[in-house]
């Protein structure tokens, strides 16, 4: 009887140290994944941050004053004046 008592001493023994190191290695495993879920929140914010700029960027290069700029420096191109417009009229065809 005593070394049933032993055994199971022994038993229980074990089991308690494997659910110990079971515990500190859950716990290691918790704090490494939320130090890269901290990781990835501060990659995220950073990409917002720089999509933002981004947009800001686009909107202010995209401007009319600024595209009507661009074309008449770069591109030599001007609003046309009122001789070279030319209205042409569909014959055949009753106005509504």
């Amino acid at each position: 009887m005593m070394a049933g008592r032993v055994t199971l001493a022994l038993v229980l023994s074990v089991a308690v140290t494997l659910s110990a190191v079971a515990v500190v290695y859950t716990k290691y495993q918790t704090r490494t994944h939320f130090s890269h879920l901290q990781d990835l929140r501060a990659q995220r914010d950073g990409l917002d941050v720089e999509w933002n700029r981004l947009r800001l960027e686009e909107a202010a290069l995209s401007t009319h004053v600024r595209v009507e700029r661009k074309a008449r420096d770069q591109l030599g191109m001007f609003s046309p004046r009122l001789d070279d417009i030319l209205l042409i009229e569909e014959v055949g065809r009753g106005t509504p």
